[in-house]
């Protein structure tokens, strides 16, 4: 089911223009950057202390849930996909997939910032970068799931 939901996912809704979006969009949540910057840029422009020490509770969530997510990863050791005729779109910097850390630190960021910010909003963005690793053939949708819903427990049993 995994191999056809991938397979589904590189073959489908494909467009040069759309390839190129999606692979400059998913670069932008590479190690968890933008997220981490969202939450810089939030404690730093917030008035009051009280928001400024939640956005600076979500920096910490999202860096924990990326570390969260590498030591699993080199634990489980599963191969990015492999589909013949159908190479990644996008680069990788490991060899590494489940979890996909960039579902895991999105979600987990948009659970920690749900308050500050639109929750609509983070959540789309959220998605659109869950989404987007499988259509760039660099996760199968399990490890994308398993990100989502790692990223959120870490969010939700965080102090």
């Amino acid at each position: 089911m995994d191999r056809a939901g991938m397979v589904f996912a590189r073959t489908h809704g494909h467009s040069p223009g759309l390839d190129r979006l999606a692979t400059a969009y998913s670069r932008t949540g590479e190690h968890a950057a933008c997220w981490l910057a969202l939450g810089l840029v939030g404690a730093a422009v917030s008035p009051r202390p009280e928001p400024r020490r939640h956005w600076l509770r979500g920096v910490q969530i999202v860096g924990a849930s990326y570390g969260i997510n590498q030591a699993i990863k080199f634990v489980v050791r599963r191969h990015r996909p492999n589909l013949d005729g159908l190479p990644p779109l996008s680069p990788v910097v490991t060899q590494l997939s489940f979890p996909s850390a960039h579902a895991t630190t999105s979600f987990a960021a948009a659970r920690a910032y749900r308050h500050l910010a639109p929750a609509w909003a983070l959540y789309l963005a959220a998605g659109a970068f869950a989404v987007s690793r499988p259509y760039l053939g660099v996760h199968y949708p399990s490890d994308v799931l398993a990100g989502a819903a790692l990223g959120t427990a870490v969010a939700d049993l965080w102090p």
